[in-house]
């Protein structure tokens, strides 16, 4: 790798801007000219996503796009961000391991508890194995510093969690993929400000967003042999990147007292973090509750989410996602600009706003049905 910059040296370019801009583009067209290929196998093989009760599209489609997804930030995050590699050795096994569970869900559906206890295995790699972890709460709930074996378990609970709220939100065309894309955004923003000795994790989240805005093109298609789902391969990748974006950027900001790493202050940082991924955080636990309240097991499917409910309101998948992703941006917004604040009110705040977003759908159903009725 020190050969290939000093490749990139002789360009007389800065390392950075070539490795964002090589990055962006080969991602891009890997996802691009991948996924036509994976539809025509899908066809081939009947291996197509079948319309069922938590579905909103009522064809075949093909559901594999995760593996274009995961063949572009494989090849391209490597190369590019190679420092995260060395540094974090479980990383690319984590993404493997990942891969071989969603395809193996896509195809075949596994059992629940296989899915999780793969996901217990990712987890506790990333989090014992490259001590990718949330070590502290900076005062929220009065929390400061957490004690080694708890952090371990909070930090792999987090990645379930997460892993799966993203794959919850993959409901309609274009919300995972596109919130996915704003997320790597706004991570990729905030560590680019944060210094040089992060610019690593910028290149990350570009990689990441080139190779989703590729899938979008096709899962956004009119045309329904062009049309694809990232599935549960694309799903849990992203959410586990994320994740583990969304954990580096709090890491950040907690004093290591290492000659080498920078300072940094911001005492909302786990709450910024929070706001960034609200919209599976707030998904998730609204229809668990939802579901406890009616009786019923959190785990049984149902048409309760954010995104069902605004198909209710006759609205496209295309302007569905836009409402939700153009919400969720408002509250990291306030999130950004009432970041000085005290941690735990900020807190508050942003899971009001996030909540009330999820219940705004269903209080325009029930005017618009009490007009009706008037009428």
């Amino acid at each position: 790798m020190k050969n290939f910059e000093l490749f990139l040296n002789h360009t007389g370019l800065p390392i950075f801007c070539i490795k964002i801009g090589l990055g962006f583009l080969f991602s891009f067209l890997i996802t691009f000219f991948s996924v036509p290929t994976i539809i025509r196998i899908s066809r081939r093989k009947n291996l197509m996503d079948e319309p069922g009760i938590r579905s909103s599209h009522l064809r075949k489609i093909a559901n594999l796009g995760g593996i274009a997804i995961f063949y572009s930030i494989g090849i391209c995050a490597p190369i590019f961000a190679y420092e995260l590699f060395d540094l974090y050795k479980f990383l690319f096994a984590s993404l493997v391991i990942l891969l071989y569970v969603g395809v193996m869900d896509d195809i075949v559906v596994m059992r629940a508890y296989k899915k999780l206890v793969a996901q217990i295995v990712v987890s506790s790699l990333i989090v014992i194995g490259s001590d990718i972890r949330i070590r502290n709460l900076f005062g929220i709930f009065g929390i400061y510093e957490i004690e080694y074996f708890v952090s371990v378990i909070f930090s792999i609970i987090t990645f379930i969690i997460l892993i799966n709220a993203f794959n919850l939100i993959d409901g309609i065309d274009g919300l995972a993929g596109g919130y996915s894309v704003i997320c790597s955004a706004l991570f990729g923003i905030s560590y680019y400000r944060l210094g040089e000795y992060n610019y690593p994790l910028v290149i990350l989240s570009v990689i990441i967003i080139g190779s989703v805005l590729a899938f979008l093109y096709f899962n956004l298609s009119n045309y329904r042999t062009n049309k694809i789902f990232m599935g549960d391969t694309g799903s849990m990748l992203l959410g586990f990147l994320l994740a583990f974006t969304s954990i580096c950027f709090i890491d950040i900001f907690i004093d290591k007292k290492l000659p080498d790493v920078p300072r940094y202050h911001l005492q909302s940082a786990p709450v910024v973090a929070v706001a960034i991924l609200i919209l599976p955080i707030v998904d998730t636990l609204n229809v668990i509750i939802v579901r406890i309240l009616n009786g019923r097991s959190p785990f049984d499917a149902d048409k309760n989410h954010i995104h069902h409910k605004l198909l209710r309101l006759d609205l496209t998948h295309r302007r569905s996602s836009f409402y939700i992703i153009m919400y969720y941006l408002f509250v990291v917004s306030i999130a950004y600009f009432l970041r000085h604040i005290n941690v735990n009110l900020l807190l508050l705040i942003i899971l009001f706003i996030g909540f009330l977003g999820a219940y705004i759908p269903d209080f325009i159903y029930v005017l618009k049905n009490s007009k009706n009725t008037k009428d």
